[in-house]
């Protein structure tokens, strides 16, 4: 008995169903090849719990409990308040003597920031009708930010007790006008709220580009590559087949980085989980794009790392606004930020944490994002050629 000929349909049937076949035994051959490799557990579960304690814990932008030098060259009652007022601050801790030179030391081998006098004229300010504050900040100018801050602090601390005495004493003169500032999406004013949610990009971006990039080029190094291109698989084959386990591991990193910092560290979170998750998934497909691009370049574990380090994690970590203020950069460097990923994935974040699910920020983002995704690997797709050479 003679076997009928496959009609044009079974053998589209056929195809397609050996294509799925190839791309799920790929799966499979990368998840085992992962479970065999302890950098793999390294990269996507150790290195993010270290990065996110080093945020959370390590790397502040409030400045409180600034050392200073406090010169009480007067000893009146309005003196000692004002000098309480200052002692009292969690911004400062102040050290209390009578004569500047006492500081000076101090000031020079960095012990302090800043001397803050008193002069002995002090008590006399009620009567001036200027009412000018009769107080010198000598700060260190080897470190401007933290000069900034003190003379910042020092002046909102001036202000507050003006308005205490003013209050207690009924001072004629003194201001009567009390502003009551209000933050929005960060109220506390607190750095961790925003560079959490924006480490979270750096963290992705490791992961995405740096573990991509070194198992890749190991397959390269190895020859399995090589191997591969051999059977009948295509590169959509070999392209899924190393995608999806890798995306899976990320969102998987992802994931317990959002539980940390939000049940662990605290941060609000005013988004939807869906929303992201879109965000999440679309920057990580343009993070795997530029891993598989440096891998199949490079081709060498070394200068995959060294590469990926080098286009994706400084970029990140300096050019997308997760440390720096991308406006008040130079305009050809705001223009390089627009073709960074991170950049995009860093403001959505912020934007889900704080404020909430704004779509007419978050579309323009992931738009941008995929767009980067696309390019890159279509771009790959391209340096793959099935050819051994």
């Amino acid at each position: 008995m003679k076997n009928k000929p496959l009609t044009q349909p079974h053998l589209q049937a056929n195809t397609q169903e050996g294509k799925w076949r190839r791309i799920r035994a790929l799966i499979v051959k990368e998840f085992l090849q992962i479970s065999r490799d302890l950098s793999s557990f390294l990269i996507c579960f150790v290195l993010p719990l270290l990065l996110m304690f080093i945020y959370g814990f390590g790397v502040s932008l409030d400045l409180d409990h600034i050392r200073i030098g406090l010169v009480l060259e007067d000893t009146s009652p309005d003196a000692q308040s004002f000098a309480n007022s200052i002692t009292n601050s969690p911004y400062f801790d102040a050290k209390i003597a009578r004569d500047r030179r006492s500081f000076e030391e101090d000031i020079i081998r960095g012990k302090i920031r800043a001397i803050v006098v008193i002069p002995s004229y002090f008590s006399s300010f009620r009567n001036r009708p200027d009412q000018i504050a009769p107080i010198q900040i000598i700060a260190d100018g080897s470190e401007p930010n933290t000069a900034t801050f003190v003379q910042n602090y020092l002046t909102g601390v001036w202000s507050n007790w003006l308005q205490q005495e003013s209050v207690s004493s009924h001072l004629q003169g003194l201001p009567r006008v009390r502003s009551q500032p209000r933050f929005w999406y960060n109220e506390e004013l607190v750095s961790r709220n925003f560079l959490i949610p924006g480490s979270l990009a750096i963290i992705m971006t490791l992961i995405g580009t740096l573990l991509t990039a070194l198992v890749v080029a190991r397959e390269w190094e190895r020859g399995t590559m090589e191997a591969l291109m051999a059977t009948p698989v295509t590169i959509f084959e070999i392209l899924i087949g190393k995608l999806v386990p890798y995306f899976i591991l990320g969102m998987t990193s992802m994931t317990m980085c959002v539980i940390i910092a939000v049940f662990f560290y605290d941060i609000p979170f005013r988004g939807s989980f869906l929303a992201l998750t879109v965000v999440a998934s679309i920057f990580l497909f343009s993070a795997l794009g530029i891993g598989f691009l440096i891998s199949t370049i490079a081709r060498n574990q070394f200068v995959a790392a060294q590469s990926a380090m080098a286009a994706a994690f400084l970029p990140g970590f300096i050019l997308s606004g997760f440390i720096f203020e991308i406006a008040s950069m130079p305009f050809p460097i705001q223009l390089l930020t627009r073709f960074i990923s991170a950049r995009y994935f860093v403001s959505s974040l912020q934007t889900l944490f704080l404020v909430g699910n704004i779509w007419s920020l978050l579309i323009p983002n992931i738009l941008s994002m995929l767009a980067i995704g696309i390019f890159f690997f279509f771009w790959t797709s391209k340096r793959i050629a099935k050819r051994l050479d």
